[in-house]
């Protein structure tokens, strides 16, 4: 790995979506509810916001970072301007993804026909040419991801040719993998799973399929495995029913745990709404008794690398409303990793020894409330600095 093991344990680094911050959705919902986030906004703007509204409000522990598509985000023509933004307000470039989903609606990089494949393969090598050219405004220990969501990896019939898609995949992954290479062999690739969307089904659909897919890969063509593995955005665990804590223990088996989107798909709140059978709610990290025990068994693994959030605003949210949602996932995080830690697990483990699975129940409970104060503290505590600076911006 290439982070340093003597990183302070106290830093926390978090990273922030540019596709968050949008004017609105449009179909059912209003297109320009956020007005000022349309038209001139870019990614340049959206880097300034971060360091002006969020970088503030946040405890001092925490490190910022942006994630964004290429090339609808950030490409050729504006990657220098990005990267004088990004050093200026003091924000690294934590993810970048390859935006093949908004070009390649048939495969992409495993499509079937071959000028639409080759072209998607372009792109992907394009997207990592970007990803070094903002080298100046990598974090000097946690390295970008280089994440590849499987967005326009999919189909809507059921053939004997889906096999031939897979096999197609993972040549079109070895030559973008040994790709980078060639350019320092420095970035961390994480595959991101969905079980659907933008196509009924997907060839990644859950996270034991993309660490299957990463041994495949490395059997037939004999890639590093080091610094391959998931980003699990648990919100796609979600949608289908599978169980977060589990898919997190098996990428921490696997050693492939590198790269997180926290947000949550409903639910497990017992508040936000969402679940199983649903499409992507996207909602940020929510307290919970699943966000407690995720967050200490990460702590346990002294994982060090971004957390992204990758949340949506509301779509009756304005720009305010919409800030203030990225800080309170961000703190949510936190609140739930400062009560994780406290979790006595020997204890845990004596009552469930004697199955009573009761006292547990009863920890778990006491530890979400904990989780509840220390998000609220630290929230207060937001909240008095915006309006500090409110406060002098009037003056």
């Amino acid at each position: 790995m290439e982070e340093k093991n003597n990183l302070q344990s106290e830093l926390s680094f978090h990273s922030i979506c540019r596709w968050t911050f949008n004017s609105g959705k449009g179909g059912f919902v209003p297109s320009d509810m956020r007005k000022e986030w349309g038209g001139n906004f870019g990614t340049v703007e959206m880097i300034k916001l971060v360091s002006e509204k969020i970088k503030p409000r946040l405890p001092k522990n925490i490190i910022l970072g942006i994630e964004m598509h290429y090339d609808n985000e950030i490409n050729e023509e504006s990657s220098e301007e990005i990267t004088r933004a990004l050093k200026e307000n003091g924000v690294y470039l934590a993810m970048i993804t390859p935006g093949a989903h908004t070009r390649f609606a048939y495969g992409g990089i495993s499509s079937l026909d071959s000028n639409e494949r080759q072209l998607a393969k372009e792109f992907g090598k394009r997207t990592v040419d970007i990803a070094y050219k903002l080298k100046d405004a990598w974090h000097p220990e946690v390295i970008p991801s280089f994440v590849l969501w499987n967005g326009s990896w999919g189909y809507d019939l059921a053939t004997p040719l889906i096999k031939e898609m897979r096999d197609l995949l993972k040549q079109s992954i070895a030559e973008l993998c040994e790709y980078e290479k060639g350019k320092g062999g420095r970035l961390y690739f994480s595959i991101e799973p969905k079980p659907n969307e933008g196509h009924p089904k997907m060839l990644i659909p859950t996270v034991a399929s993309a660490l299957i897919f990463w041994e495949e890969l490395n059997k037939k063509y004999g890639t590093f495995l080091e610094k391959v593995g998931v980003n699990l955005e648990f919100g796609h665990s979600e949608m289908i029913g599978l169980d977060l804590i589990n898919d997190i223990a098996e990428e921490i088996s696997n050693n492939a745990l590198m790269h997180l989107h926290l947000n949550s798909q409903g639910m497990t709140d017992s508040i936000t709404l969402g679940g199983p059978g649903m499409y992507d709610v996207d909602h940020g990290f929510k307290i919970s008794g699943q966000g407690i025990s995720i967050a200490r068994m990460i702590s346990d693994t002294g994982y060090s690398r971004w957390k992204g959030h990758d949340m949506q605003p509301r779509s009756y949210d304005n720009e305010e409303q919409a800030i203030e949602r990225v800080i309170r996932s961000i703190l949510s995080w936190e609140a739930c990793a400062k009560a994780g830690k406290e979790l006595d697990l020997e204890g845990m483990k004596k009552h469930f020894e004697k199955r009573d699975t009761a006292r547990v129940e009863d920890m778990m409970g006491m530890a979400l409330v904990k989780a509840r104060e220390y998000f609220g503290e630290m929230y207060n505590q937001s909240l008095l600095l915006k309006n500090k600076k409110e406060d002098i911006s009037n003056s």
